[in-house]
């Protein structure tokens, strides 16, 4: 993949991905400001900035201005929030690139915040926190975060809570832009069939008029874990929602190639070994797969599974023996080389559109102010070897740093016997 990178004379980030012949164009605008990035006062106002923004600017004045604008040329648009990231993007066809760049830039640079659009989208956030919970697979992780770091910014779910979400008015939303939407903050990236030298100019004018102010740094996480964490939530479910997760490394961490195979060799795959055991084997589960889950400032290996109501203690038993096999015993060569070909293919799989590779560049940016290419990260990959994911289990599966949410009947005093590693 190739990629160009540049800052602008007021210190936005511009990076460029030319996919000749490739039918589209995307626009994605990224700034460093999510829910880390908050107060507890103002838990959920990054997400709900997000939401705003497509409410109107004074050149378009209301969403279905937006909306209809971007409808006519076939676009594909929509915005997310993270911990530590808000993105705004656009894809069209590439003969609409204008389109595409002034509409994306209007919004992120003008949103109005228009008092009568902020009450009547209190309600629809509100809607979406309750839609959430009604979905234990989601909001089981939302539970192991708390129980993970507590009342700090990682802790507190990224949509904010009710009472809060009620009470912004006008006033935070300009503060916190203020704050936080400054040009060496955003980073801009546009991908597919694109004349590189016409998009730099186009995107200087664009922004041109953008805040250059300082931008607010936000609090760091703190850990402190010493034994096994539990948070069971009783719920009358026909399946037990699980998410187990131990405390790993920050994403600029060297050993994150590792985790990365790691990672594949648990959960990435119909045949990964999780897969194998929970679904081919024991019959126990639809679902399940490990993430690594890596942040400016800290990380986490997660599993996730719904299992068998009856057969919770089986199931949180053989994952937990998976984990253990990787950190007693070597991979396989057979097993290693496999994992790396997965992981290889389904990255150039995934990057086959422009939006594609415009969130994986952008990601990169926002999190780590460089971008590993694909081919960099393969290479990387491949130079893995079976002792280094020994050595690394070793390390990241020991019970004093292992938590676990479970959504179902099951209870914490039951679950207590046995949640450990051995």
């Amino acid at each position: 993949m190739i990629f160009n990178k540049q800052i602008l004379k007021n210190g936005l980030r511009l990076i460029t991905v030319p996919m000749p012949d490739n039918p589209s164009v995307t626009v994605l605008v990224m700034v460093e400001a999510g829910s880390k990035y908050e107060t507890k006062d103002i838990n959920g106002l990054s997400h709900f900035l997000e939401h705003m923004v497509f409410k109107g600017t004074p050149r378009r004045p209301n969403a279905s201005a937006i909306s209809r604008e971007l409808d006519s040329i076939g676009a594909h648009y929509n915005a997310f929030t993270g911990q530590e990231y808000t993105g705004y993007y656009a894809k069209a066809a590439a003969r609409h690139t204008d389109t595409l760049l002034d509409v994306v830039s209007d919004m992120y640079l003008n949103p109005l915040f228009d008092a009568k659009e902020m009450e009547k989208e209190k309600g629809v956030i509100i809607e979406e926190l309750r839609m959430y919970k009604d979905l234990p697979q989601s909001h089981v992780h939302e539970i192991l975060a708390e129980l993970q770091f507590g009342d700090q910014p990682a802790g507190w779910p990224v949509i904010g809570r009710e009472e809060t979400i009620r009470s912004f008015t006008k006033d935070h939303f300009v503060a916190y832009r203020n704050d936080h939407y400054v040009s060496k903050a955003t980073t801009v990236v546009v991908s597919g069939d694109i004349d590189e030298d016409e998009i730099v100019k186009k995107v200087n004018q664009a922004f041109f008029a953008m805040s250059e102010g300082a931008k607010k740094a936000k609090i760091p996480v703190k850990e402190n874990q010493s034994e096994p964490r539990i948070k069971a939530l009783y719920k009358d479910t026909d399946q037990t929602h699980l998410a187990i997760a131990v405390r790993t490394f920050p994403i600029m961490d060297k050993r994150i190639p590792i985790m990365r195979v790691l990672s594949a060799v648990l959960g990435a795959g119909m045949s990964s070994r999780l897969f194998s055991k929970m679904r081919d084997q024991l019959g126990i589960c639809y679902y399940i797969n490990a993430s690594h889950n890596p942040s400016t400032d800290h990380g986490d290996l997660s599993i996730s599974a719904g299992v068998d109501n009856s057969r919770v203690e089986e199931g949180i038993k053989g994952i937990l023996e998976e984990c253990e096999r990787l950190r007693d015993e070597l991979v396989g060569e057979e097993e290693l080389k496999k994992v790396k070909d997965y992981l290889a293919g389904a990255m150039m799989l995934e990057l086959e559109t422009s939006d594609a590779r415009a969130e994986f560049s952008g990601m990169q940016e926002i999190l780590k102010h460089s971008i590993d290419t694909p081919e960099e990260r393969i290479k990387a990959i491949n130079a893995v070897t079976a002792a280094e994911i020994q050595k690394l289990a070793k390390e990241v599966f020991v019970s004093g740093g292992l938590s676990m949410a479970i959504i179902g009947k099951s209870k914490e005093e039951d679950i207590q016997k046995y949640f450990r590693l051995k």
